[in-house]
């Protein structure tokens, strides 16, 4: 009757909307962030200091996520911060996506805060789309607190666009034939269109994406390679991608930490990479795949970003081999200058087959580190991640965590909850 209709659900300032219904559902607080000038931001002490997710009445001081909390405050004093709680927003999240699972046997979660629904043929069970639509957004604030926006559309692309239309807690539609509900848009509205996409295409003189879905799309491609082939089909709103309710595999891991201080010391920088190491290769060995490229990359304390990458000559999961790579990137990139943050990332990711070529110039005990590794992760997940530390975090005059990129406890735990991480 209505052929193909996915859904996208888009949770309104997630972060935020979570901390406040936590607040006022379990705390008993009165005040609700939503309705004051109120963001999630970071840490400033530990320099962990953007913003996450802000209010409606916050966007009125033009405060944008992602800006640094010192510049909102600069913009809006009496702006209310509060710490964010990944556990809380990771239990608030599962509970919306098993909301959403009861309407469509297909469900991709796309991200903590959105997901697509493949809703074709369910006109029978609960009504025509936008019936359906008003049934979940009206469900999930009824049992869960906090509004949603859907977007429906005969494809994912379209749907997004839609559920990204005029916010809070309503249901927008655009198929194909409304397309002119996007054109009329900028275009660095539209998907997969960021900044140095929007400048580009600004210089050629397309400012909506209307006229990006009428330019030639030769000259889009002379320009932006393949990239300007696909926003040009997103503009004109074609997508074939599919709902797909299993993730894909991994195909790098990474992590990255902000430091509480100046590093300055490349000794100090190695022991960071070295926690990052830590936190990377053990997932690395949880997932039981090997990476063959190691990459660094250095913000210093004036926001200027470098990264460097090798390809190993085995692959690996191993902490002690991908820290070794991460120093010798680390100083063939560092200048010296100031670092505020650090990271660790791999790619050409592959399952771990267990055959390893052998390096007649190297005399690495290969299969004792694995074993190391191996028991110390047993270790670390039987009794928390703090039961086994390396010796050369211990007694150092600035504290650094042996183990960094993760989440720590106190922001995994909301404030006035007795027990919550496990």
């Amino acid at each position: 009757m209505f052929g193909k209709i996915i859904f996208h659900v888009d949770v309104n300032s997630a972060f935020l909307s979570w901390e406040a219904t936590y607040r006022i559902n379990v705390l008993g607080e009165k005040e609700d962030l939503r309705l004051i000038p109120s963001a999630v931001g970071g840490d400033v002490e530990k320099r962990h200091g953007i913003i996450l997710a802000k209010s409606q009445p916050a966007k009125k001081y033009n405060i944008q996520t992602g800006e640094s909390i010192r510049e909102a405050l600069n913009k809006c004093p009496d702006l209310k911060l509060v710490q964010p709680h990944y556990d809380l927003y990771d239990r608030s999240s599962k509970a919306f996506i098993e909301i959403l699972k009861e309407y469509s046997s297909c469900v991709e979660q796309y991200s903590v805060d959105e997901a697509y629904c493949d809703m074709t043929g369910t006109e029978y069970l609960f009504g025509s789309p936008v019936v359906a639509a008003t049934t979940i957004k009206d469900r999930i604030y009824r049992e869960l607190g906090f509004t949603v926006n859907i977007g429906i559309s005969s494809n994912k692309l379209l749907a997004k666009m839609a559920g990204d239309f005029k916010k809070p807690n309503l249901v927008h539609t655009l198929f194909p034939d409304e397309i002119e509900k996007m054109w009329r848009l900028p275009v660095s509205e539209l998907f997969y269109v960021g900044r140095a996409t929007t400048k580009t295409l600004l210089k050629l003189g397309i400012q909506t994406i209307g006229e990006l879905a009428k330019a030639d799309v030769g000259m889009l491609r002379a320009h932006m390679k393949s990239h300007g082939e696909l926003i040009w089909c997103f503009a004109n709103g074609i997508d074939v991608s599919a709902v797909e309710p299993q993730p894909p595999a991994n195909k790098g891991y990474g992590n990255s930490t902000t430091i509480s201080f100046d590093v300055d010391d490349p000794s100090v920088a190695k022991l960071v990479l070295l926690s990052l190491c830590e936190t990377v290769c053990a997932r690395l060995r949880k997932d039981n795949v090997i990476a063959s490229v190691v990459s660094v990359s250095i913000v210093d304390f004036e926001f200027h970003w470098e990264s460097h990458q090798i390809k190993l000559f085995t692959a690996t999961n191993l902490t002690n081999e991908v820290h070794k790579a991460a120093c010798r990137l680390f100083d063939e990139l560092w200048d010296g200058t100031p670092i505020r943050k650090l990271g660790v990332h791999t790619s050409m990711v592959r399952e771990n087959d267990h055959v390893r070529q052998l390096d007649l110039f190297s005399f690495d005990e290969y299969e004792k580190f694995e074993k190391l590794d191996n028991a110390i992760d047993a270790i670390r997940f039987r009794y928390g991640e703090h039961a086994v530390m390396r010796a050369t975090y211990l007694g150092g005059i600035r504290k650094i965590d042996h183990m960094s990129g993760g989440i720590s406890k106190e922001k995994l735990k909301p404030e006035g909850e007795e027990v919550y991480y496990e």
